[in-house]
């Protein structure tokens, strides 16, 4: 996924608003035929060639979003593709995903697949969509090699064994919010807290350490609460993709602002800290909210920093996600390549700024 300055749609089209059933957190087969269209990020079209345009940084991944004439039928108040909202039905995040003919989609990813490192098929809820998902990974499959993730709600162990037969080699469930209690405010009304633990957990036995979850940070939780919450899922060897809030108009989250990316950069440093063995939540200190201490000795603490890594973007192996959070304007929040030493020093000024 990538920003875009300037660009010409092709292939594309639009529909109207189709109301949605009821919803489904587990899917079963469903006897419908497969979807013929796929949403594409936009980055991943132009490398594709599906439509022309420039980009501040290349992505590394494909990324993908099945196609329902629709919305998902959850309904998680920061997400574009809610059921209940109102935003840009192409959008996820700040990203656009145009409509394409998913033959158009296979031919060009069969011609291009070496300028990606893997790929990500992402799923909006509905009934069917593992049918959908199953198919198209086995289509991928059939015209590359690469590594494939694929995204999606919490699924029932035996579809999750569907799709690891279709191909995929990693799956990911989002999480999203850091604590029980934010879960049920932003993503209740279908999903659980609980739910979801259970559902890595049972993709986990089945992929193993192939097991991704994404974090989102400025839902209301506290650093502290963030930090727990990385540790707790990194005990269970799950990896984590950590996000910035975005805000999108239509959402019912539109209003609430950014996370203070001061905020931001204590957290990615210390979930970079405890994903690789260096240090531990309950061996940080915290002055109510804000870390104060990361547990680890100066040097370490300064050559940590001094390499950048904390600061990339965080998830699936080979994922950059250029852009995701934010404009390339700034402040980026994930940076989809190796941060300069003056943007390391800039870095540094936040991560100890007084205010």
């Amino acid at each position: 996924m990538s920003y875009v300055r300037h660009f010409v749609l092709a292939k594309t089209s639009a529909r109207g608003k189709v109301k949605v059933g009821r919803r489904d957190v587990y899917m079963s087969r469903s006897v419908k035929p497969m979807a013929s269209d796929v949403r594409v990020a936009f980055g991943t079209g132009i490398l594709l060639d599906l439509w022309n345009g420039q980009l501040a940084a290349a992505p590394t991944t494909a990324h993908f979003l099945t196609y329902h004439e629709g919305r998902c039928s959850a309904n998680c108040k920061f997400c574009p593709q809610a059921r209940e909202s109102t935003a840009d039905p192409r959008m996820l995040s700040r990203v656009v995903w145009p409509r394409c003919k998913l033959e158009n989609v296979l031919a060009a990813l069969k011609k291009h697949h070496s300028r990606f490192k893997r790929i990500c098929i992402q799923a909006v809820n509905y009934p069917g969509v593992v049918d959908d998902l199953c198919e198209f990974v086995a289509k991928v499959k059939g015209v590359c090699d690469l590594s494939i993730s694929v995204s999606c709600q919490p699924l029932a162990a035996s579809d999750v064994e569907r799709l690891a037969a279709a191909g995929a080699e990693r799956v990911s469930i989002a999480l999203d919010v850091a604590t029980p209690k934010l879960f049920e405010r932003i993503k209740g009304g279908g999903y659980t807290w609980d739910g979801h633990l259970r559902a890595l957990e049972n993709a986990r036995a089945i992929f193993n350490d192939g097991i991704t979850t994404h974090l989102i940070v400025g839902l209301g939780e506290s650093e502290l609460e963030m930090v727990q919450t990385i540790q707790f899922l990194n005990d269970k060897g799950i990896t984590i993709g950590l996000f910035a809030f975005t805000p999108i108009v239509g959402t019912p989250l539109a209003g609430r602002p950014r996370p203070n990316v001061m905020s931001y950069r204590r957290i990615q440093l210390a979930q970079h800290l405890i994903v690789n063995g260096l240090s531990r939540a309950d061996g940080m200190k915290f002055d109510g909210d804000k870390i104060l201490d990361f547990g680890v000795v100066g040097d370490v603490l300064r050559k940590t920093i001094d390499s950048g890594e904390p600061f990339r973007t965080s998830g699936c192996p080979d994922c950059n996600r250029p852009f995701y959070n934010e404009s390339p304007r700034g402040p980026i929040y994930n940076y989809p390549r190796k941060p300069t030493p003056k943007e390391i020093a800039a870095i540094r000024g936040q991560l100890f700024s007084e205010h």
